[in-house]
């Protein structure tokens, strides 16, 4: 019998050891992704917990987290095990903070100010009025529902985990179908398809002439190094050589930028020069919040700031049921925290496909569409300018010249300008988990050009 007392203590050592060196550093990254998720997914879409935790927390260690939600004061609480407690606040127009023991929640805070005047007069997608009854002889309707159908589970299954695909073709909706709980205004997050919002926003001020993405990034604590050589133009294309690690598995810069830094433009701003300017292409979602930082930095207030993201581009064209979090700072997380409809995410990339003009109004440059859909050089025709890319045939079956909005779990806003044609996916599981060929290929298949 001691023997045996003996062998499970030793047991319980051993356990107790693994979990500290293997799980318990994580513990503060899957609390707080945890608790930002549910209170995102509450006060935004007006999810349930239940949906939250066995959809969107449905991840390997990520659901190890217990979360509580008190609608009352809008918060969510996570914790492991009762261990690292995070806490994520909602803030009407700011959306959801992950905040530390440091934050004062009391502290006044500005909002956007939003123009909400949906247009009925026009259909969907140029205003929100209903989308036009079209019938397009050039579209193999049976394919195209059957390619759609494909993307989606059975009943009780988790193999695909599709929760909207949204087809337009020359300015018309042609095909929306959605998974059981889910509907034309349900407002999803597009993870680092965030990313192409906020790179359009330097498209717009080039357009209006504030700057000019060929010149020096405006960091001031780069100008006594060579840093100070980095344009705008290399942060775009995320070829800055600057240090960056992003990896979702483990602790790195990237998932300790989101779930631990107060100022996330900082956490890239501070990394050293690894590389070369336009010959080290990096995935970095630092970068793009770091592009935040800097669009910070081109207006007089906090409030201009707050304002131009929805004034410029979100309200102008349409996207009215977007929303971009902000970090603890009150900067605008352009990596990865931007909401909306699958609907209002297709008018995004109708708006590219259309090369900036949008009711006749111009948002952009046309050649800025060019811009951010030419290849990064090192990047092997993968990534243009906060953009990827098929130039380099990562879907081989899918037309070369296609570009896309792309996000975390299988996120897309696929592009195509040889089709006249946007798809959108949005869901729970991203390639090669999930087959992204499969789908855009049926999908341009069933359109005869």
């Amino acid at each position: 019998m001691k023997k045996f007392l003996k062998y499970v203590a030793i047991l319980l050592t051993l356990l107790v050891l693994i979990f500290y060196l293997t799980v318990y550093p994580k513990l503060d990254l899957i609390s707080g992704f945890s608790a930002k998720s549910v209170a995102s997914g509450t006060f935004i879409d007006n999810r349930s917990l239940e949906v939250i935790e066995s959809g969107d927390n449905d991840i390997s260690l990520v659901d190890l987290a217990r979360n509580s939600v008190n609608k009352t004061e809008q918060f969510a609480l996570s914790s492991v095990y009762g261990i690292k407690e995070r806490k994520a606040i909602y803030r009407p127009g700011l959306g959801a903070t992950l905040i530390d023991d440091d934050f004062d929640v009391s502290q006044p805070y500005l909002v956007p100010r939003r123009t909400l005047k949906p247009n009925t007069s026009l259909p969907y997608p140029f205003g929100a009025g209903a989308p036009k009854d079209s019938a397009f002889a050039t579209i193999d309707y049976a394919l195209l529902k059957k390619t759609v159908a494909q993307a989606f589970d059975a009943k009780g299954e988790k193999n695909k985990r599709t929760r909207a695909v949204v087809v337009l073709y020359k300015g018309h909706l042609v095909y929306e179908h959605y998974a059981d709980g889910f509907t034309k205004d349900s407002r999803l997050l597009g993870w680092s398809m965030t990313k192409s919002l906020t790179g359009t926003y330097f498209g717009i001020l080039q357009y209006q002439g504030k700057i000019d993405v060929r010149k020096p990034a405006p960091i001031a604590a780069w100008q006594n190094d060579e840093r100070k050589k980095i344009t705008l133009h290399n942060l775009l294309q995320m070829n800055s050589g600057l240090e960056w690690e992003e990896q979702y598995d483990k602790i790195c810069d990237a998932t300790q930028m989101l779930f631990q830094a107060r100022d996330m433009p900082a956490v890239q701003r501070d990394k050293p020069l690894v590389g070369k300017p336009n010959a080290s292409w990096n995935y970095s979602s630092g970068t793009t919040n770091l592009l935040s930082g800097i669009l910070r930095q081109q207006f007089k207030s906090h409030q201009e700031y707050l304002d131009f993201w929805y004034t410029s581009l979100l309200d102008k064209i349409g996207m009215h049921s977007a929303l971009v979090e902000t970090d603890m700072a009150g900067n605008f997380v352009g990596s990865s925290y931007g909401w909306a409809t699958p609907r209002d995410w297709a008018r995004f990339g109708q708006l590219y496909l259309q090369k900036g003009l949008w009711n006749g109004a111009r948002i952009f440059a046309e050649d800025w569409a060019n811009y951010v859909a030419t290849p990064t050089p090192t990047s092997e025709g993968r990534y243009g300018a906060q953009f990827w890319l098929n130039a380099g045939g990562k879907f081989p079956d899918v037309p070369r010249d296609m570009f896309y909005c792309s996000g975390y779990q299988g996120q897309m806003v696929a592009i195509f300008p040889s089709h006249d044609l946007v798809v959108v996916r949005m869901g729970l599981k991203e390639d090669p988990g999930f087959d992204f060929n499969g789908l855009l290929r049926g999908i341009v298949k069933s359109i005869k050009k």
